[in-house]
């Protein structure tokens, strides 16, 4: 039975009218955070004139855990009244959505080049893919509203996509911008060793380089800032931390250290094995079992990391590790009620999910083409889920190689 062939504008317009549809639905009740955005947005830019703003923002104020760059962002809003200033940053961060989910179809078009993938079929698991992507992706950006999450993983798929075409400097310039958005974006580091040895070097220097110039002035001219660093939140009953041994009422000492050394370690591990769309979620996993505290905005990474595995680390039409995490990880929230069980559930899904990403077998046509060079793929054509980016003077990539996938 053959699949029905959808075009690219009806892809898109599918997954507008899903996030338009979740929009709606949230939207009242949203902006559940902004306030700290708002905030920090006002305060950063306030230049030290009161003493609490400028650099001195996270010396008076380390409950304000997000990014510069994303109270630079968010102090854009601060000249239109607060409920309207909201709105717009709800509606702004719903579109970097649907914007992920073109870099995230397009970086899988330009990876799987030359392996013979049906694109039709890349398009329906985007799509597929994106179904359950959006949910969450709403609960981040409308009901929290958690500018600096959306940020971060906005520039981490950017990251991604500038990774597929083998773009050192660009690839380290946006994981800069990831960290510079929000810490926990640390994690999804090792992407960086996904590019060609050669270019680590220079990757890494764009990325440091950003990082201290966006982050070392607040401590060099407030050293109290580094009380942020320190700042804790309650244990929540239902974390999988507490499965753990973390049983403080307060964030354990050696919890976000933890956090960002398993995320680096187990996204080198991937990377090592070959398998670098699982550096993000893999990342992800490590913050959700290691922190105290259990958000549903938290699943909104976890979902960008079953999405990139789904459409760049696996060929099957179905995505199912993107609908598995929205339905054990969210779908719990509201159906199971023991608090203790939701964390044992959490603790469940990061280890099958780690284990089946690092070790379950994975079908990979790219062995035929392991003799080209990694650099082959800026030079040669390739078709996104939404758009061609071809010349169209030329063959198009499905047309010049054989479709193998069925």
């Amino acid at each position: 039975m053959r699949t029905p062939q959808l075009s690219n504008r009806t892809h898109l317009l599918l997954l507008t009218g899903w996030a338009v549809l979740w929009f709606i639905v949230v939207e009242p009740s949203g902006g559940f955070s902004w306030h700290y955005l708002r905030t920090g947005g006002e305060l950063i830019y306030d230049g030290g004139s009161s003493g609490d703003g400028g650099l001195n923002l996270y010396a008076r104020h380390p409950e304000l855990q997000m990014g510069p760059i994303s109270f630079l962002v968010a102090g854009l809003f601060n000249p239109f009244p607060a409920m309207v200033g909201q709105v717009l940053a709800e509606a702004l961060m719903s579109l970097l959505g649907l914007v992920i989910l073109v870099l995230a179809g397009r970086s899988a078009a330009r990876h799987l080049l030359g392996t013979g993938t049906n694109h039709q079929r890349l398009r329906q698991r985007v799509l597929i893919a994106g179904l359950a992507f959006i949910p969450m992706w709403i609960e981040v950006s409308v009901r929290f509203a958690h500018l600096d999450d959306v940020l971060a993983l906005f520039f981490t798929a950017l990251a991604v996509r500038y990774l597929t075409r083998c773009d050192a400097a660009a690839t380290g310039i946006c994981m800069a911008l990831a960290l510079d958005s929000k810490p926990t974006a640390v994690a999804f580091l090792p992407l960086l060793l996904a590019l060609p040895k050669e270019r680590w070097l220079r990757a890494g220097l764009w990325c440091v380089g950003l990082v201290a110039v966006a982050w070392l002035p607040f401590f060099l001219v407030a050293p109290d800032s580094f009380a942020a660093a320190k700042f804790t939140i309650p244990n929540n009953p239902a974390s999988a931390l507490r499965w753990l041994g973390g049983n403080t009422p307060q964030t354990p000492d050696w919890a976000r250290p933890a956090q960002a050394a398993l995320g680096l370690g187990l996204g080198a591990i991937a990377v090592w094995r070959g398998r670098w769309a699982a550096v993000v979620l893999l990342g992800a996993n490590a913050r959700i079992v290691l922190d105290p505290s259990v958000y549903t905005y938290y699943t909104a990474s976890v979902l960008l990391g079953t999405l990139l595995w789904d459409v760049c680390g696996q060929r099957r039409l179905v995505p199912w590790w993107s609908w598995i995490a929205l339905l054990v990880l969210y779908g719990s929230v509201f159906l199971v009620p023991d608090e203790s069980l939701k964390g044992l559930i959490r603790l469940g899904f990061v280890v099958v999910s780690t284990a089946y990403v690092l070790f379950a077998p994975v079908r990979d046509r790219r062995d035929r083409n392991q003799h080209r060079s990694l650099d082959r793929v800026e030079e040669e054509p390739v078709a996104g889920p939404w758009g061609p980016m071809w010349d169209p003077g030329r063959t198009r990539p499905w047309e010049a190689r054989p479709v193998t996938e069925r």
